[in-house]
């Protein structure tokens, strides 16, 4: 008996399968990623139909799957709609699987149990395209395996957490475009019982974080952690029972490498972490952008941090698990980090740097772990001759090496340069080349867009990590637009339009710095007129009114795409959603400024009333914009902080970790609405 399988009459599968009276079509079938090989030799007599007979050889388990639920058994090949089996002797990669579509029955077979899998994840997407277009699957033959073995994902929560349905979700759509792994980041979000302090009142149970792992593994999806150390140590050292172990008193952000105790923190958040993930094969020990000050021991940096990285790595090879560490500290120390992201240099000026400094490496090769792999991460520039050079320099010395690139890193509201596609397609297609195992994609919190706006950046990620150069960008991005809304949204020039108008808004209202600046300086943000003076303010602030012009009528225009996608999207509408509430917050931060300029010009609104009564319309449409835009975020994201929770330092300005509430957000609006308020209360 098939497992989670509803019986039902043979009979009625079959006549709900093969009672359709309409013509044979054919129609449009998008598989992402690209499989392979697809052969398509004519349309066939299956339909989409709400129930299949399925048979299952011996030996074969049967797939989580998600969508093509309803598969009934049947009691023999001939009678079976559709065939699974696992076969390892096919001369395919670990994951591959082939499909054969014939006129009145699909026979799917995997390599393994995850080819088998994705074989079947293929079919579903055939039949959601036969289901949307109303057409028959087509006679076809596909033959596909990955050309990267690790395709994993970060999943970085430092600074907010979902709501727990959400992940269990994401790990079947993760599943669904044949990603195989993830980087979870803990950081305090797990409920540590042997440093109870530093798990925040949010955080999950190891049993908890286990149940994903369980419910991913199912999924073909190996969950790793990631809990930092040496530095990025802030959600450890900002409590005072741990500012003893910090390398600098003043700051939280690194541990004395040092120190005994440094350690007998580190493993255990690493043993409880590694019994949250039980199934992944990697722990990634963080180990960058730190900088430590040996406390009189005469060591340099270099060795401090090897120090560190030795004892880490053992623990993690004790412990059966290879350790992953970001290589970019002993590039620095070593002074051949700059080449890899300077796109103007030239091959020769790299080979000058390197031949210089490579002896400050080569001093202390013997200290570097062999069981380590080192991630090589450059988010904009990975096809520099400066990155390959430092991969293949860790991989000439005999040592691991993986790639790291980006779907978001420091943008605001959503992800940018096109979701930074080509840089992924770059970094996927160098890693197959060079023949590396895996690429990692990071999605970072610091300025903590909504996560579904990270789709396009993973989907882009699943397309090159598996099938390599078949699709240009233009081309992924349409197999995007159409896998993950439906065929009838022809396109999403909104969301690429959309990039200009968030790039502008960040620091829209900000006259000093940046708004990552205003937490700590609410004086950033711009003043307000001077009604004794009209007329001065707006000839102070003509650029930025002429930009607030601008981002209205992109954002109107915007606003016309998302309305039409709504209407044709056949899923994922809630993700237009969230695009509409970035548009709306643009709009309102521009409409502020032009409502200052109306109250500037005497000529126009004389009366304080009137002003006034301007003034206060501003926080009330502020008020229903934030609602709005709140329930939105919120149906799937826990958008404040618990009350105890302790913010850290903030080294690096991450706009998420400035305040408990989600006031982060809004935060240069909020304060140039505490100005106005301050106004009102004085004029009455």
């Amino acid at each position: 008996m098939i497992k989670g399988i509803y019986s039902l009459s043979l009979v009625f599968v079959f006549s709900a399968f093969l009672s359709c009276q309409e013509p044979q079509k054919s129609g449009e079938f998008v598989i992402l990623p690209s499989p392979q090989q697809f052969d398509i030799q004519g349309v066939s007599d299956i339909q989409h139909a709400e129930y299949y007979s399925c048979y299952i050889t011996a030996g074969t388990e049967f797939p989580i799957i998600q969508e093509l639920r309803y598969l009934v058994p049947a009691k023999s090949q001939s009678e079976a709609q559709v065939i699974l089996s696992t076969d390892n002797s096919i001369d395919l990669p670990k994951e591959g699987y082939e499909i054969n579509i014939g006129s009145q029955q699909v026979e799917i077979v995997g390599k393994d149990q995850a080819g088998l899998l994705y074989g079947v994840m293929t079919l579903e997407q055939m039949l959601k395209d036969a289901q949307d277009q109303e057409v028959n699957l087509p006679q076809a033959y596909i033959k596909d395996y990955p050309l990267l073995t690790y395709r994993a994902i970060h999943l970085d929560i430092k600074h907010h957490l979902e709501k727990k349905q959400y992940y269990f979700q994401l790990m079947e759509r993760l599943a669904k475009y044949k990603i195989n792994a993830v980087i979870l980041e803990f950081e305090d979000k797990v409920k540590y019982k042997s440093q109870p302090v530093i798990g925040s009142d949010d955080a999950w149970s190891v049993e908890d974080w286990r149940g994903l792992s369980e419910f991913a593994k199912e999924r073909n999806i190996e969950i790793s952690p990631l809990v930092q150390g040496l530095g990025h140590a802030s959600f450890i050292l900002k409590h005072d029972e741990y500012k003893h172990l910090r390398d600098d008193p003043e700051s939280d952000w690194a541990f004395n490498p040092l120190d005994p105790e440094t350690y007998q923190v580190q493993f255990d958040l690493y043993e409880e972490a590694l019994e949250a993930t039980p199934y992944g094969r990697y722990l990634h020990i963080g180990g960058d952008e730190v900088h430590t000050t040996g406390r009189g021991s005469g060591k340099s940096a270099l060795e401090l941090q090897l120090i560190w990285l030795n004892k880490v790595c053992k623990y993690a090879e004790e412990q059966g698990r290879t350790p992953i560490f970001w290589d970019d500290m002993p590039l620095k120390f070593a002074e051949v980090y700059r080449p890899m992201f300077d796109t103007k240099i030239s091959n020769a000026e790299v080979d000058q740097i390197w031949s210089k400094n490579e002896s400050k490496l080569l001093k202390f090769i013997d200290q570097f772990p062999k069981n380590c792999v080192y991630m090589r991460w450059n988010y904009s520039s990975p096809d520099t001759y400066g990155n390959l050079k430092a991969m293949e320099w860790f991989t000439s010395k005999g040592f691991q090496v993986m790639g790291a690139t980006a779907g978001q890193t420091r943008w605001v509201l959503m992800p940018q340069n096109r979701s930074n596609m080509g840089k992924i397609r770059s970094f996927a297609l160098s890693s197959i080349e060079k023949g590396l195992n895996g690429l990692l994609l990071t999605l970072w919190d610091d300025d903590s867009p909504h996560f579904e706006l990270y789709s396009r950046g993973i989907l882009a990620f699943a397309e090159y990590s598996w099938a390599g150069d078949k699709r240009s960008l233009d081309e992924t991005n349409e197999a995007f637009t159409h896998r993950f809304f439906g065929h009838k949204v022809e396109e999403l020039a909104f969301i690429d339009k959309l990039e200009e108008p968030v790039g502008k808004w960040k620091n829209l209202l900000v006259s000093k710095g940046s708004r990552n600046d205003v937490v700590k300086n609410k004086e950033a943000v711009i003043d307000l007129p001077d009604l004794g003076n009209p007329g001065a303010w707006t000839k102070q602030n003509t650029e930025r009114l002429t930009v607030a012009r601008e981002l209205l009528l992109a954002c109107d225009s915007v606003d016309q795409m998302i309305y039409q996608a709504k209407i044709n999207a056949s899923r994922n509408r809630y993700t237009l959603e969230i695009y509409q509430q970035v548009s709306d917050l643009i709009k309102y931060s521009s409409q502020l400024l032009l409502t200052l300029e109306e109250i500037d010009k005497p000529s126009e609104l004389t009366d304080q009333a009137q002003r006034l009564k301007s003034l206060e319309g501003l926080q009330t449409r502020f008020e229903d914009v934030r609602k709005k835009f709140e329930s939105v975020y919120g149906q799937t994201r826990i958008l404040t902080k618990p009350d105890n929770y302790i913010l850290d330092q903030d080294h690096h300005r991450h706009s998420a970790n400035q305040t408990q509430s989600f006031d982060w957000q809004f935060i240069a609006e909020l304060a140039i609405l505490d100005q106005i308020n301050t106004l009102i209360q004085q004029s009455k």
